[in-house]
C-alpha cells in the first residue's frame, strides 16, 4: 500500500549569504566585547543577507542543491514546503516564491511557520503527504531565515545570535529500513510572548509608532528561553530514546537546533552525549532559526560523519513555544554544502565570503 511506503532524506542541500558580521562588529553596536560574546554563546560569526535578498532567495540556493545532490530535477518535486518565521511578505506563502525561483512548476507549495522548529514541522507534513499519495514522488522541505532584517543591532540579547541562512532536503521514497519514524510535535501557546516580533501583523500592523518602537524588530525573553530550552531539549532526547526503545549509545548522531552553542555542549554533556555525537554548527553560522537543524543535518552528511544505516536523532524547539523529535535511519544521501572564506572587504571589519566549489558528493 502507498501508506506504508517509508520516507527518507534523498539528497541535501545549504546555502549562507556571502556577507559575513564577525563578533567584534555586532559587539560594538551591542555594547559588549567580542570575547563576552565568544563566551556567553560561542557563536564566532553569522552570515547576513544582501539588502536586496530575501529570505526566498536564500532558499532557492539550498532547494537547487538539494535537488542537484539528490539527482533530480526540480521539475520533478511535487512538494515544496518552507519552514521560516521570516517569510519574503504576510502573504503570499514564501515556498510560492521559492517554486518559481526554481522553477518547479508541478509542485504544491506551501509555508509551515513553527519558528525554529519549522524545518521538522514541515517534513512531518512532507513524510505525511508522500506516503498518502502515489502522485508525488519527491518533496522538497527548506528551512530558511533571514534574521538580519528584523535585528535591533543594540540589542545584546538577540544581535549577537540570529543570522541568516538556509538548508534543504529531498525527500523520497527509501528502502524499508531507512527513513523516518516516530515523529513527536509539541506547542505551548502560553509562551507565545516569550520570542516575536511583535509588530507588522493584523494585532499590530505597522505604523510610525511600531517603526519608533522598534516594534519590527525581534524580542526576545533571554532568560525564560534559556530555561525553557534547559527543560525541554533533555526531555525530548529521553522521549524519543524511550519510544524506540533505545539508549544513548544506540544513536550514532544527534541533530539539534542550535541556539546557543555553549549551551547546547552543556546540555548534552549532561545527558551523556559522546561530544562526537552531537553536531554543533551555531559556532560558525549563529542561529539561523528553521534552518538550524537541517543546516546540522547537511553538515554531518557532507563530512562523510553519516553513513549508510546510521541512526539519527533530531531535536527541535523554538518560539511558541514548538518542539519535536524525530528518529531518521540515515540512507547515504548526499549534501552540498559550499562553504564561503571570508576577505576583508573594508576597513570597518565587515567581511564578504568568496565561494569555493562544493563540499560533498553530488551523486
Amino acid at each position: 500500500m502507498t501508506g506504508e511506503r517509508r520516507i527518507g532524506v534523498l539528497g541535501m542541500g545549504t546555502h549562507l549569504p556571502p556577507t559575513v558580521r564577525t563578533n567584534a562588529e555586532v559587539a560594538e553596536a551591542a555594547g559588549v566585547t567580542a570575547e563576552w560574546i565568544g563566551e556567553r554563546t560561542g557563536v564566532l560569526k553569522r552570515h547576513v543577507a544582501g539588502p536586496d535578498e530575501a529570505a526566498s532567495d536564500l532558499a532557492a540556493h539550498a532547494v537547487r542543491s538539494a535537488a542537484e545532490a539528490a539527482g533530480i530535477d526540480v521539475a520533478d518535486i511535487g512538494l515544496l514546503v518552507c519552514g521560516t518565521s521570516t517569510p519574503d511578505e504576510l502573504g503570499p506563502s514564501t515556498a510560492c516564491r521559492i517554486q518559481t525561483l526554481v522553477g518547479a512548476s508541478r509542485a504544491v507549495a506551501l509555508d509551515v511557520s513553527a519558528a525554529c522548529s519549522g524545518w521538522l514541522f514541515a517534513a512531518k507534513v512532507a513524510h505525511d503527504w508522500l506516503r498518502g499519495t502515489e502522485e508525488i514522488r519527491y518533496a522538497a522541505v527548506v528551512g530558511v531565515e533571514a534574521y538580519s532584517k528584523f535585528l535591533d543591532p543594540a540589542d545584546r540579547g538577540t544581535a549577537v545570535l540570529f543570522a541568516d541562512g538556509a538548508a534543504a532536503a529531498v525527500l523520497g521514497p527509501v528502502p524499508d529500513s531507512q527513513g523516518f519514524t516516530r515523529f513527536s510535535l509539541g506547542s505551548d501557546g502560553a509562551l507565545a510572548d516569550r520570542v516575536l516580533i511583535p509588530a507588522g501583523g493584523s494585532r499590530l500592523p505597522a505604523s510610525a509608532a511600531t517603526l519608533a518602537g522598534h516594534g519590527h524588530c525581534i524580542r526576545m525573553d533571554g532568560r525564560t528561553i534559556s530555561r525553557f530550552i534547559t527543560d525541554v531539549f533533555p526531555r525530548l532526547i529521553t522521549d524519543a530514546l524511550d519510544r524506540g526503545g533505545l539508549g544513548i549509545q544506540d544513536v550514532d548522531c544527534f541533530v539539534a537546533h542550535q541556539p546557543n552553542p555553549v549551551l547546547l555542549r552543556r546540555i548534552g554533556a549532561d545527558l551523556g552525549i559522546p561530544a562526537d555525537r552531537l553536531v554543533v554548527v551555531g559556532d560558525e553560522v549563529g542561529n539561523i532559526g528553521a534552518a538550524s537543524t537541517p543546516y546540522a543535518l547537511a553538515h554531518a552528511a557532507a563530512r562523510r560523519r553519516l553513513r549508510p544505516g546510521d541512526r539519527v536523532l533530531l531535536a527541535v524547539f523554538g518560539a511558541g513555544m514548538t518542539w519535536g523529535s524525530a528518529l531518521l535511519t540515515w540512507s547515504g544521501a548526499p549534501a552540498l554544502t559550499p562553504q564561503t572564506t571570508a576577505v576583508p572587504a573594508s576597513a570597518t571589519g565587515t567581511r564578504t565570503a568568496r565561494r569555493p566549489e562544493p563540499e560533498g558528493v553530488p551523486r
